[in-house]
């Protein structure tokens, strides 16, 4: 069987964790939490979730972290030098990997997914947004806390400010309000509010939860919607060529690796949007998971070349899961 490989997409609402032999072939996967060292509670708890999605792949796989030859990890948060230091550090310790592991941030690991040789910009749609980019020369920009972000929360929470304006006289009507009464049960939009600013309402988090309905109601033709749609793209467009500019990939076709969940909404909107801001980029769609690119990361590490159809029979199951 030789050295098992061990890779992990780790991110705000969820982490995922695969162990596959050399050749690609799965054994087990593991699930947890918040991966992001700095949106979980504390930096320590982000690393637990992280070691036990790692914990319940190497369980069902029924191996012990001796066996993994190399390990790679993709993850939301990691942006920072100290970042790094924590993550390679902490996650060596705690899981007695026999090797320093791969880590690094998100976007780098969707760029491996879509791409052979990690060189384009990749862009990651979630809870909230990864951009990096890297040239043939191995130059890497990425974008790590950024105020104007994008992602599932930003959909719904200018979406839910659109819904309050409008209870103002300050905007337009949207069917957005609709769409939010139904999906938190409440009778108006100023109960609506009550129950995000009440004390022990709604968590912060919450507004992610709507993005879905907001790409819904943009397809369908509102108007409010549909500018925030255009919003979110513009700016994940914007970010992407500022990585191809950092790293001398602009004026030039080069691969933009898009994934996320937000991006599989069947939408065209924002994924237009999106490739507005970056006309000459050639948009990949990877036909697998973005776990897979960290699991690629880890098997570059030692030489090793993963079957693609065992990878994408590999990211099936993950997405099964």
């Amino acid at each position: 069987m030789g050295p098992l490989l061990l890779g992990v997409d780790g991110g705000n609402t969820k982490t995922h964790a695969l162990v596959t032999d050399a050749d690609g072939t799965l054994l087990g996967t593991g699930d947890a939490g918040t991966a992001d060292i700095h949106n979980a509670a504390r930096p320590e708890l982000a690393l637990a979730e992280i070691v036990s999605a790692c914990e319940a792949a190497l369980a069902r796989a029924a191996v012990g972290t001796a066996d993994v030859g190399a390990a790679g990890f993709s993850l939301a948060g990691a942006d920072y030098p100290e970042d790094f230091e924590f993550l390679r550090t902490g996650l060596r310790e705690r899981l007695a990997l026999p090797r320093e592991p791969v880590v690094v941030n998100d976007a780098v690991g969707a760029l491996r997914c879509g791409t052979d040789d990690s060189v384009g910009v990749a862009a990651v749609l979630g809870t909230y947004c990864a951009v990096a980019g890297r040239n043939a020369d191995g130059d890497l920009f990425h974008f790590g806390f950024w105020p104007d972000s994008t992602g599932a929360f930003t959909l719904g929470s200018e979406a839910l400010a659109a819904i309050w304006r409008y209870m103002l006289d300050l905007g337009p009507a949207t069917s957005l309000l609709d769409r939010a009464l139904e999906r938190w049960n409440c009778a108006d939009a100023d109960g609506l509010l009550y129950a995000f600013t009440r004390i022990g309402g709604l968590p912060a988090s919450e507004p992610g939860r709507f993005a879905d309905a907001v790409l819904d109601e943009a397809e369908a033709g509102d108007p409010v919607a549909r500018e925030i749609v255009q919003l979110v793209g513009e700016r994940l467009g914007d970010y992407a060529r500022v990585c191809a500019a950092r790293t001398g990939q602009a004026g030039r076709p080069f691969p933009l690796v898009l994934c996320g969940g937000v991006l599989r909404h069947p939408s065209p909107l924002l994924r237009a949007a999106i490739h507005e801001r970056v006309p000459e980029a050639v948009p990949v769609y990877p036909d697998v998971e973005p776990v897979i690119g960290a699991l690629l990361l880890a098997a570059d590490s030692v030489g090793a070349q993963p079957d693609r159809e065992r990878l994408r029979a590999a990211s099936a199951a993950v997405i099964g899961d």
